[in-house]
């Protein structure tokens, strides 16, 4: 092997494992709370499995699921317990980016089924 295929080899080695794969710089978690929506419901009472909670994260505008939340319904909602934006998640999305028009403190919503998963965030 010549030299300057070694050389290219090496910089693109050290390329490789010195710079991060993910552009993420350091996204905040979001502390998530569970509850039930209709507790008389036959899927409120005991559920057969664990519920899986999401694992979510905020940098600036944008969410980052760590866990799924395909066809969740996604709610920010303001102080005054309006709700100020709403969607269905999409079906394997890992981040999602929020209008840049919301800025300060909102509680966040995932609805799936009969949960409630909901935590508080805080836009720039």
């Amino acid at each position: 092997m010549d030299t300057k295929r070694l050389s290219i080899l090496i910089f693109s080695m050290i390329m490789y494992f010195t710079f991060p794969l993910n552009v993420r710089s350091n996204p905040t978690p979001i502390e998530v709370q569970v509850s039930i929506i209709d507790p008389t419901s036959q899927h409120g009472e005991n559920p057969k499995s664990p519920i899986l909670i999401p694992t979510i994260s905020l940098e600036d505008h944008t969410l980052y699921f760590e866990t799924p939340c395909d066809g969740c319904t996604l709610n920010i909602v303001d102080s005054n317990d309006v709700v100020v934006y709403t969607l269905v998640i999409p079906t394997g999305a890992t981040s999602l980016v929020l209008p840049s028009t919301l800025s300060g403190e909102f509680t966040i919503e995932i609805i799936r089924g009969n949960y409630l998963f909901y935590g508080t965030i805080d836009l720039p």
